[in-house]
């Protein structure tokens, strides 16, 4: 797929790795809807950026875990760029819990945003791109192939995802591939001292931490591809084979 004058759907782009995202397609002339729901700050800066290097832009506030507010985000995108070309499922959270204190609550927090709403974002895109065709990223997380005890739900929840992409690239092949991106340590929870990162660095095979252009390279690459399909790639310097 050639990149530049696609119209493409980021979730989550008001912040962190899904305005990251956002920036990167934009700075490739992707014209791109913005999703945010609560960082309304950070996704209107994002336009701006984009809208200054003379991308059309359009900003869309829904709470993906309100799973018709989901399904309906595709068709406000189409609406509003005049198409949809791409979808970047990125919006999700990931907090810390152990097992024991693990509440419905808590489990309903984080499956309907992270695998629910992906989900039914991906439903509605999918519905959308049905004639002219395009291309999914699902984000996940280095925590789907492991078994991070402090974070039960959020690992399970990204393992979904890589199923989710699995299913939904045979379901809708050949007209929209879908893959998926896995970073690791890219982007560090904002309460994480220098400590904590100094172990991962040691830990991390390549001897670093990565950045969030690292995680849009491999987002590009599997947007441009277009013999690829229900893939995962793993962007984690090594961190799985650790």
């Amino acid at each position: 797929m050639e990149l530049k004058g696609r119209n493409a759907l980021v979730t989550g782009a008001g912040v962190r790795l899904g305005r990251a995202l956002a920036s990167g397609l934009m700075r490739r002339g992707v014209h791109v809807a913005i999703h945010y729901h609560h960082s309304e700050h950070g996704a209107r800066e994002t336009a701006l950026e984009g809208e200054a290097a003379g991308n059309t832009v359009a900003l869309l506030k829904a709470d993906l875990s309100d799973a018709a507010q989901a399904e309906g985000l595709a068709r406000r995108a189409a609406d509003g760029l005049g198409g949809l070309d791409i979808l970047i499922n990125s919006a999700g959270i990931m907090e810390r819990q152990p097992l024991a204190e693990v509440t419905p609550e808590d489990w309903d927090r984080t499956i309907n945003l992270n695998l629910r709403g992906a989900f039914f974002v991906a439903k509605g895109a999918a519905a959308v791109m049905a004639d002219r065709g395009g291309a999914i990223v699902n984000v996940a997380d280095l925590a789907a192939f492991e078994r991070w005890t402090g974070y039960p739900v959020h690992v399970i929840s990204k393992a979904g995802v890589i199923a989710m992409t699995e299913l939904l690239a045979k379901t809708l092949a050949p007209k929209i591939r879908v893959n998926a991106v896995a970073p690791g340590a890219v982007l560090l929870p904002d309460d994480w001292d220098e400590a904590a990162k100094e172990r991962l660095v040691r830990s991390t095979p390549l001897g670093r931490l990565g950045t969030p252009d690292d995680v849009v390279a491999a987002v590009v690459h599997l947007l441009e591809r277009d013999y690829v399909t229900g893939e995962t790639l793993v962007v984690d310097g090594g961190r799985r084979i650790r």
